[in-house]
């Protein structure tokens, strides 16, 4: 098995990681905002996103863990009141932007507004080598017609900044390969119901398996309902494999340099369908494309035929059987 869907050339993949999604569900009350309370939303953009598995190692920000992050502090600094919050769109992909509503104190306004700055101010400290654009604001809105029960507020701020985030492993197999990542990737607090989704990845199911039900866990103590569902398997590495042979020395005759040899942390098509049959002799390969699932991915265009080149004899050399 050919799997034409990697993304450096002149590296051949040997493995990759299964993963599984977990979906979080709960309905929250709400109720009348109350008087002398001034209305902002809340915004984080400017962050670069990415694969969430092949760049979560990348320390880059996910914007659904800054909001959240901020909405516990603010709460508990400034009673705020929330309203609504969203952030993500890709279960896959790093969330870029996320936004909240929320109501202050009007006698506090003025402190919330410097407050706010100060978080923008400490982010871009923080993550000042990843995220270079990062901006974090408060602007004045009207004042919306409901907010979320307090109750629920709390326990769902809480839920979320405490939800496992990034990379949670490294491989012990091969240097520099992570293990086990867990990716925010959506949240939505929207007319009385919360939805967050997640998607778990790791080269050992077990691992991928226990990381997923962590999550569950925080999340099942403010009652939420929690489904793991698309489970699939990773693919482990075989050094042995014919088809790695023949396309090593296929690269070297024709390039005059030995392929990379690698696995990624990232779902490749051989997990899911060598999960079925065992015995396939699978690689993966491709063409070099930066920066996927974002707005800024694009591919090396003289990569595209330096791979297509290598295909077709890879193709004159595989033994037919």
């Amino acid at each position: 098995l050919l799997n034409l869907d990697s993304e450096d050339e002149g590296e051949l993949y040997v493995g990759c990681a299964g993963g599984i999604d977990v979906g979080i569900t709960k309905d929250y009350g709400q109720e009348k905002p109350s008087q002398g309370m001034e209305a902002f939303k809340i915004l984080v953009k400017g962050l670069k996103g990415g694969h969430s598995g092949v760049d979560i190692a990348l320390g880059r920000a996910n914007s659904n863990k800054i909001m959240f992050r901020f909405l516990m502090q603010a709460e508990s600094d400034f009673g705020i009141r929330l309203a609504e919050a969203a952030g993500g769109d890709l279960r896959n992909a790093i969330p870029r932007e996320s936004y909240s509503i929320v109501l202050v104190p009007e006698i506090k306004s003025a402190q919330f507004k410097k407050f706010v700055k100060g978080y923008e101010k400490m982010y871009r400290a923080e993550f000042y080598e990843t995220e270079p654009d990062l901006t974090f604001t408060a602007k004045k809105i009207d004042i919306p017609a409901k907010v979320m029960k307090e109750s629920d507020q709390y326990r769902i701020i809480r839920a979320l900044f405490a939800c496992p985030n990034g990379v949670q492993r490294m491989s012990q197999a091969m240097k520099g390969l992570v293990e086990t990542s867990n990716n925010l990737a959506i949240v939505k607090c929207i007319d009385g119901k919360f939805e967050t989704y997640c998607l778990t990845r790791s080269s050992v199911d077990s691992s991928k398996e226990a990381t997923a039900w962590k999550i569950a866990a925080v999340f099942h103590l403010i009652g939420a309902e929690v489904k793991l569902s698309g489970s699939y398997p990773g693919w482990k590495p075989d050094m042995n494999s014919p088809i790695l042979k023949t396309m090593s020395d296929v690269y070297w005759k024709k390039f005059g340099k030995i392929p990379e040899i690698k696995a990624i942390h990232a779902g490749l098509e051989c997990g899911i369908l060598g999960g079925v049959y065992p015995n396939l002799d699978m690689i993966s390969f491709g063409p070099t494309i930066k920066y996927p699932h974002s707005p800024d991915e694009k591919v090396n265009v003289p990569s595209v035929k330096k791979f297509f080149d290598f295909l077709v004899e890879t193709l004159r050399q595989v033994p037919v059987k």
